[in-house]
Parts: C-alpha cells; sequence; structure tokens
C-alpha cells in the first residue's frame, strides 16, 4: 500500500523540497493543519494564525506544560500585597525585526488591542483601571479588583495569545487586519516569499536574545532557542500526499497526520509519531448564530442537540476510537473542571424531536445557512455530518461552500444570512483553553463583545468572573458545573466530542521537538 501512495504522489512533493534547496541553510519543512492565510493572530481566532503569530511575536508570559505561567519578555516582576497592582520589567536585548527596541509603549499599546478582542482579554481588562508606564522598560497594569487569572491571562496558550507588537501595528482598530507582520520573537516572517495556498516562510532572527540560562522549554515557557535558518509551512491540502511527503523525506514535519494512516507512519522508517499531551488536543464545535432567526430562540438552538450523534462525528473525522473520546460536556473531559452539568441535553439523538422542536419555535422551513468549508482535515468531514442530519430530519439546509479562509472571514459577519450572514459553522478549539472557564473563550457569552455567534448571556459572564476569584479548588469545580450548565441551556455551541492527534516528524533528521497541545511548537527544533 505504502509503494502504491509513494508512486502516486511523489511527483506533487518534490517541487515543495526543491523550491529552496541551497545546501548550506538548515530548512526545517512542515506541513500544517491549515494554510496560513492570515497573519494577524489578534484580529481572528484562528489556530494556524496562532502558530503564525508565535514564530514571530512574542509574548509577556507562557504558560508551561502544567498551565502556570512562566515570564518570557518579562526580566522580573511584582505583585502588590493588595493585588491590585502588577509591575512588569522588560528582560534586556528585546529588539524588533527592524532593529527598534521593544519598549512598553509598544507592550501596552498591543495589550490594549488585544484586550478590545479577544475573550480572555476583554475579561482580564475589563478589571484593568489603567496601564501606566514607569520608563521605557518598566509598566503598572493597576486592577480594582484582585482578579486572580492576570499571568495565566497573558501567557494563555490557544488562540488570539497576547503577542507583543511594535506600537505602529497595535494601534490598528482590532476589527480590522495588521498589514504588516513585524514582531521581536525568534523568527522573521518572510512576507515577499508568502505564497497563500502554497507556502509561508520564516527566516532565523539571527538578534534574537532567548530567556538567559538555557530554560527548558515546556509549552509557551522556557528558552526560545531558533534552531534552523528558515522555516517553510508548507501547504499540502491532500492527507495522502502530505503522509507520503514524510515518509518519502521531502517534509519534515506533519503536525496533523491523518489518523487512518497512522499505522504506515508508525513502521515508516525514520518517522516517529508524538502524543502532544495528557489532556485530549481538540474538541469540535457547532457555533450557531444567535442574532438572527431560527436560532435567535433557544429552543430551536436546543433542538439542535437532537441531530448530534458524537460517535459519527468522531468515526468520520478520525475514526479510530484509541484516539477520540466522546464528551458531551463544554470542558474538556479529562480536564480538572470536567463535569455533567448540562448534558443531559446531548444524550438523545432523535432527528424528529429535533424537527419538531424547530417547528415549535416558529421555523416554517426558511433558508438554514451553513458555511461548508471544503479544505479543512477535520471540519469538512464534520460539516458533512452535520449537513446530512440536518437535511434527514428535515431542516431546509443551504450549504454554502469555500475554503477554511473564506469561512473565517465571513464567519465575523453579523448581517442576516441573506444578506452574506450565515446561521451555523463548523469549527474546533483547543482541549487545554477548553480545560480553564476563564481561558476558554467560546463558552462565554459577552453579546456583542463575544465571539462569532455572539450568545449573550449575564448570568454565565457572571460565573466566569467569580471563577476567576475563588479562592478554593472545591469552590471553582462547582462554579464551574454551575458555568457549563447554565451554557449547555443556552447553547453557546454544540460540542461533537474531542480527540487527539500525534504529532509526525522525521526523528532521524530533526531534534527538539516539544510535545504541546494546542499550538505546535517549532522554534526550538534543530536539524541533525
Amino acid at each position: 500500500m505504502l509503494k502504491r501512495i509513494l508512486a502516486g504522489a511523489v511527483a506533487l512533493v518534490v517541487p515543495f523540497a526543491a523550491a529552496h534547496g541551497q545546501a548550506q541553510e538548515k530548512v526545517l519543512r512542515a506541513v500544517m493543519h491549515a494554510d496560513v492565510r492570515v497573519i494577524d493572530p489578534i484580529w481572528t481566532t484562528q489556530t494556524i494564525a496562532s502558530i503564525h503569530g508565535m514564530l514571530i511575536y512574542d509574548t509577556l508570559f507562557g504558560n508551561d506544560a502544567n498551565l502556570k505561567p512562566q515570564p518570557q519578555m518579562v526580566g522580573k516582576y511584582e505583585v502588590s500585597p493588595d493585588r491590585l497592582t502588577y509591575t512588569f520589567t522588560l528582560r534586556d536585548g528585546l529588539k524588533f525585526h527592524d532593529g527598534s527596541p521593544v519598549t512598553t509603549k509598544d507592550v501596552m499599546a498591543s495589550l490594549k488591542r488585544w484586550g478590545s478582542k479577544d475573550g480572555v482579554g476583554i475579561r482580564l481588562f475589563s478589571y484593568v483601571v489603567k496601564q501606566e508606564a514607569v520608563d521605557d522598560k518598566t509598566f503598572k497594569m493597576v486592577l480594582k479588583e484582585p482578579y486572580g487569572m492576570v499571568l495565566e491571562s497573558l501567557g494563555k496558550s490557544g488562540s488570539s495569545v497576547a503577542v507583543i507588537m511594535r506600537e505602529q501595528e497595535a494601534l490598528t482598530d482590532p476589527q480590522q487586519q495588521v498589514k504588516e507582520a513585524i514582531g521581536s520573537g525568534p523568527y522573521k516572517f518572510a512576507k515577499e516569499q508568502w505564497v497563500p495556498g502554497s507556502k509561508a516562510v520564516y527566516l532565523k532572527n539571527k538578534d534574537y536574545v532567548p530567556r538567559p540560562g538555557n530554560e527548558p522549554p515546556s509549552s509557551f515557557a522556557g528558552s526560545k532557542i531558533p534552531g534552523v535558518d528558515r522555516i517553510e509551512l508548507v501547504w499540502i491540502s491532500d492527507p495522502q500526499t502530505a503522509m507520503s511527503a514524510l515518509v518519502n523525506g521531502e517534509i519534515d514535519f506533519y503536525e496533523a497526520p491523518n489518523n487512518d494512516f497512522l499505522p504506515i507512519l508508525a513502521k515508516a522508517k525514520g518517522v516517529k509519531l508524538m502524543m502532544t499531551g495528557k489532556i485530549d488536543s481538540t474538541q469540535g464545535m457547532i457555533r450557531l448564530n444567535h442574532l438572527h432567526p431560527p436560532f435567535d430562540n433557544v429552543k430551536a438552538r436546543q433542538a439542535m442537540y437532537h441531530l448530534i450523534n458524537q460517535e459519527d462525528f468522531l468515526r468520520a473525522i478520525v475514526g479510530n476510537p484509541e484516539f477520540y473520546r466522546v464528551c458531551h460536556g463544554l470542558l474538556t473531559c479529562g480536564g480538572p473542571y470536567e463535569n455533567t452539568g448540562g448534558s443531559a441535553l446531548m444524550k438523545d439523538y432523535n432527528p424528529k424531536k429535533a424537527a419538531q422542536l424547530m417547528k415549535e419555535a416558529g421555523y416554517k422551513g426558511e433558508p438554514i445557512t451553513v458555511l461548508f468549508t471544503t479544505d479543512h482535515n477535520t471540519i469538512t468531514p464534520a460539516t458533512q455530518v452535520l449537513v446530512q442530519a440536518m437535511r434527514e430530519a428535515g431542516l431546509n439546509v443551504d450549504a454554502q461552500s469555500m475554503d477554511w479562509g473564506a469561512v473565517v472571514s465571513r464567519r465575523a459577519k453579523k448581517d442576516p444570512p441573506a444578506q452574506g450572514g450565515w446561521n451555523i459553522f463548523v469549527t474546533t478549539t483547543g482541549g487545554v483553553g477548553a480545560s480553564n472557564p476563564v481561558l476558554h473563550t467560546w463558552i462565554g457569552a459577552a453579546c456583542d463583545k463575544g465571539l462569532f455567534g455572539w450568545p449573550c448571556d449575564p448570568e454565565i459572564e457572571k460565573l466566569r468572573n467569580a471563577f476567576a476569584f475563588a479562592q478554593t479548588d472545591e469552590e471553582r469545580k462547582k462554579i464551574a458545573t454551575d458555568l457549563q450548565t447554565k451554557a449547555m441551556e443556552q447553547v453557546v455551541y454544540i460540542p461533537f466530542g474531542q480527540w487527539n492527534t500525534p504529532l509526525a516528524f522525521r526523528a532521524d533528521k530533526i531534534d527538539g521537538v516539544v510535545p504541546n497541545t494546542g499550538l505546535a511548537v517549532l522554534w526550538g527544533i534543530t536539524k541533525k
């Protein structure tokens, strides 16, 4: 089987490898789960945009493998006894890729932009009275209440990470994309070599100063050492071709191999499979638009629960039960705050009941616009399963096909579906972020300040706030259960299970791969 696959795919793969075959350069070629189409990791929640962002930008803190925040750009910090004032001092040697020094003006402007766009940032900055520069390297963040998730929020490792941009980019309206991607991180974005649909290129930042003492890498924490001269994120949409490229040595790293090919990769010479962490890497989710009919009605939203048989989705996406888990909750099963609150709503797969509830909610057969992603290895099959279930229930589905990049742009529109908006889209979120009620932005219901779909419920937001102020783990677990119960009732989104996909890489060609659930860590990889 492997020989047949290689014979049919090698002709497609070789041009990617040959494009920049300069012998003197150490080049890491990687195939990720999606193509880089957006270069602003604050404007979008796309995971691939965050992976791109973490290569070229840096953060004040980085959460380690135990989800504990560790200083990254920060050299030292102090917290006042009343926990209302945080004083941060940047470490020495921080420069942007254009040679300009990183200053507190850049940091404060970046945090303000992030804090008005990202759900975790919005929540943090709702408690921030002011940011105040002490000098070019030191600034203060003053709170009105002793919010308990300041450092964890600054070090988050999911989508929309709190990256530090130059002030001139950070002053861009958060609803608009930045036009330049100039950070202070371990790699520079070679924008002139970026070919959407083909590859994105990153060049080693020779002026980057890692954290002192060569701190061992742990998720987003530790010293960032740019280990190769050049990173190419090559886009190969066909998973069979990508798998063949890895086996054949044309690429070095494959972030999300198709589970059907794992047995082949496990036996391939020089290839290693690596699990990304203890918590499942991915949670699947169906997002409904709360602004427009029919899903502005909670009964219509709850009707959709009866169309979701998680096994159908997980078999289509993953196939092998060894790598997936049915989970009827919103907080990651297997995580510290897993609970059963509200999960009974999902356990009755019944298309007839779904149709009846839709009718009771006032649905009269109007078209329901589903954004149908065509080029994503997990979202595409999941959307196919959803559309089929909706049609079997007699719903009038308007499935509009487009690539993932187009979905990302369109889902931000609040217009009615008939005017370019939408009713449903399918996506995924990281299992690590979804395990914490505050860092799990998709569980929020912050109305027009929230994420696409714009669920709106003050009680949900109140519970998320309470979690951040809880003093004991017992109290936090009770709040997490109450929160999930309320969020399930309001249908902030519909989960369709969770899964783990191991990384695959050429162990005979590269070293330094750091397992990280959520975002791939590429900066510490070296070529042998």
